[in-house]
């Protein structure tokens, strides 16, 4: 059962993927919406905004969280395309596990992802952006990265299911990429309003962040990798049984 729903899931990955390939303008506005942001904060807004170090270095962590709720958008929107399409049904009379439909969506934005994000972290070295870890630090970003691009993916897959329409679907993933906006992204919590500094501090988003931007340039981590980890599985959980059950209440018929 387990090798079957694993070739399902792979089969539809590669078609997912397919998808992506045939329309490169939902991989270029991926990439350049997180670009445009990086080139706005560093040069327009970073030369007012003081966080003890470059800016450029503070920034791109947070900018790399951002790539993440882009894809997520991408992903609920897929989702809700097939639902209404009417391709569910026609999967629906093959030999096939249901479940491998959902895990094909969320392992191709897992890969269109951490694409996109190593494009924007090239971009970020081009312009200047000079991290101090070392191999293992950069592999222990990427687990990170991948662990919350998967737990998005499968939110997103939820609300994909969610959604009337996929352009409600696009709506709903409004949340996710506002989150980064009201977290330790762009400036430190301390400059905040001090009745918003605890949401910032205390939102899912930060203490990714902030594992992300001590692992890439050595700043205190504390025990920010533990919750990080902690909220990515606990997304990651709730995507997976709230997509799951979604799913099986709209195709049972």
């Amino acid at each position: 059962m387990t090798s079957t729903i694993a070739v399902d899931s792979a089969v539809m990955l590669r078609r997912n993927l397919k998808h992506v390939l045939r329309s490169p303008d939902s991989m270029i506005t991926a990439i350049a919406l997180p670009v445009m942001l990086m080139l706005l904060f560093v040069y327009v807004f970073g030369g007012a905004i003081n966080t003890g170090s470059e800016y450029i270095d503070y920034v791109v962590p947070g900018i790399i969280l951002l790539c993440a709720g882009f894809g997520a958008s991408t992903t609920a929107v897929s989702v809700s395309s097939d639902m209404k399409d009417g391709i569910i049904d026609r999967f629906r009379t093959l030999a096939i596990s249901p479940s491998s439909v959902l895990t094909g969506h969320v392992l191709a934005s897992v890969v269109r992802n951490v694409l996109t994000t190593a494009i924007v972290v090239v971009v970020a070295l081009i312009m200047g952006f000079r991290p101090t870890s070392d191999p293992l630090r950069w592999l222990g970003v990427t687990a990170v990265i991948v662990a919350f691009v998967f737990a998005m993916s499968y939110l997103s897959t939820a609300l994909g299911l969610l959604a009337q329409n996929p352009e409600a679907a696009s709506g709903f993933t409004f949340a996710i990429m506002f989150l980064p906006y009201v977290s330790t992204a762009f400036v430190p919590a301390e400059t905040m309003p001090s009745w918003l500094q605890g949401f910032a501090r205390h939102q899912p988003v930060t203490p990714i962040i902030e594992t992300v931007r001590g692992l890439l340039m050595g700043t205190p981590i504390g025990n920010s990798a533990v919750t990080a980890l902690a909220w990515c599985l606990g997304i990651a959980a709730v995507g997976f049984v709230w997509s799951n059950w979604l799913y099986r209440r709209k195709t049972a018929s």
